[in-house]
């Protein structure tokens, strides 16, 4: 799986305990978040659809499809993520034009995955 390792150093970190929810399905998606330590879980009706470790993201798709959350996530295990908001995001994709096609590729992988 894409890794984006950019935000390991970052010092707005939010922990959280297994099982707590990072973000509701249906909530406005405003950030996207960096998994620093952990694993979170993306769940769909109840079911697992996909887990995020360290250097993975969550929350991307309402962030660039300026839409809610379309899944809620969860911490899997005690978990730190950091938040990423829009003008930080567009401020990465213009000084590091790789991390776009890293969060592409993390789309991707995703979308594929669930065909």
């Amino acid at each position: 799986m894409t890794e984006i390792n950019l935000f390991r150093h970052a010092e707005n970190v939010l922990d959280y305990e297994a099982g707590e929810v990072i973000f509701e399905r249906g909530d406005d998606g405003d950030v996207m978040y960096a998994v620093i330590e952990g694993t979170v879980e993306v769940v769909l009706d109840d079911q697992v659809i996909d887990e995020a470790g360290p250097g993975g993201i969550i929350g991307e798709m309402a962030l660039v499809g300026a839409t809610s959350r379309s899944a809620t996530a969860r911490a899997a295990t005690a978990a730190k993520v950091t938040p990423v908001g829009e003008q930080q995001f567009l401020q990465m994709v213009e000084h590091t034009p790789f991390f776009a096609l890293k969060v592409m590729r993390i789309m991707a992988e995703r979308l594929r995955r669930r065909m």
